[in-house]
């Protein structure tokens, strides 16, 4: 069950990932992220309100209110990221923050077999590649990695959190519902203190053209799905699989680059996500 929750995961950060940094090259990345929250604190609510889940409060929540802070300062330095583009070699770096829940898992007690260890490297390495030799060249921005790796580093740290804020699928979802409120919080106050100093939430075109809210909802809502599925398959097994299997997302993203932007990807690339996949079965099988 871990390895289907945490592919799940990967599936829905994937999608996430390709709909946000497509839509950040026509809106500033912070309004996607508040109006996607936004979105997906609504509907998360109503689930809470239905499932009764705020009897599970506790002083786990607060788990998830860190998890709020960091979220929107990650998924806006992602978001940049993949609109300076090509998506196909910032989403493999942005996963690297798989590092941060595989250390905390090893360090908790977490022993993987050795094919899942191997599995583990593999899916690394395949990751890494995937970014493929165009860091060496212009079009890749020196802004879009160092914002990639900022990135990496926060989404790292809310898997980490948000497999500790919950125990219970109720209270899953009592916690997601608590990030994703303290994201609207953070992003929503930084988002004000932009237009204060001159900045605008929405382009004119924009304002003109309201059809992009149906792509900011499924931006916020495959978003905590994935958190979701993250949290149940590190709870089902060890973390350090769980964490690898869900970080395989830049795959899916690459892929989606490849089939609406056409973005091309190199030999290297190819093969990096190949090794991805073979990580996936080792770690599936291990």
């Amino acid at each position: 069950m871990t390895a289907l929750f945490a592919l799940a995961t990967s599936l829905l950060w994937g999608l996430a990932d390709f709909g946000g940094g497509l839509l950040t090259r026509r809106i500033p990345a912070l309004t996607v992220v508040v109006v996607s929250q936004t979105l997906a604190v609504l509907v998360l609510g109503t689930i809470v309100l239905a499932t009764g889940a705020w009897t599970e409060a506790g002083p786990q929540l607060w788990y998830a209110v860190g998890a709020g802070v960091v979220g929107p300062a990650a998924m806006l330095a992602f978001y940049k990221a993949l609109a300076l583009g090509p998506m196909g070699v910032v989403s493999p770096l942005g996963s690297l923050g798989v590092v941060v829940p595989v250390s905390v898992g090893l360090l908790v007690g977490d022993r993987p077999g050795l094919l899942q260890f191997a599995g583990i490297a593999v899916a690394i390495l395949g990751v890494v590649l995937a970014g493929g030799p165009e860091l060496r060249g212009a079009p890749v921005q020196r802004q879009a990695v160092l914002l990639t790796l900022v990135a990496a580093f926060g989404f790292g740290s809310v898997m980490t959190l948000i497999a500790e804020a919950s125990t219970t699928v109720t209270g899953l979802f009592l916690a997601l519902f608590v990030q994703r409120v303290t994201n609207v919080l953070v992003g929503g106050g930084a988002l004000y203190a932009s237009v204060r100093r001159g900045g605008r939430a929405l382009p004119r075109a924009a304002l003109r053209r309201p059809r992009r809210a149906p792509a900011l909802a499924f931006v916020g809502l495959a978003d905590v799905a994935a958190n979701g599925t993250y949290a149940i398959a590190a709870q089902q097994g060890p973390v350090t699989v769980a964490a690898v299997l869900a970080s395989l997302y830049p795959v899916i993203t690459a892929l989606a680059a490849r089939g609406v932007l056409k973005e091309r990807l190199r030999a290297v690339q190819a093969a990096g996500a190949g090794l991805a996949l073979v990580g996936t079965v080792l770690l599936a099988t291990g």
